[in-house]
């Protein structure tokens, strides 16, 4: 299986963005590059990589990515970002 990734991105106004990818290079490239006006990072402010956890697979990066969406916790998000891990069982 092909490694996988989810990451967390912080900009200036302290907002998140949570995403999954099987390419980390090449995804943070995308955001930072602000080429797509429709992305949800376009509108972020100097966008920061605050944690990126490895997975074996994309499918299980991607339920992570999305648990962690649907808790809509910021105090959550800032522990996570805080202690360095994703403690996500799925």
């Amino acid at each position: 299986m092909k490694k996988a990734y989810v990451y967390i991105l912080k900009d200036k106004k302290e907002a998140f963005y949570i995403g999954s990818t099987s390419n980390i290079v090449n995804r943070l490239k995308q955001h930072t590059d602000r080429k797509d006006v429709d992305s949800t990072t376009y509108r972020m402010k100097d966008p920061q990589v605050v944690l990126v956890q490895e997975y074996p697979s994309i499918e299980l990066a991607r339920k992570i990515e999305r648990k962690l969406k649907k808790l809509k916790r910021r105090d959550y998000i800032e522990k996570i970002v805080r202690e360095g891990y994703i403690k996500i069982i799925v």
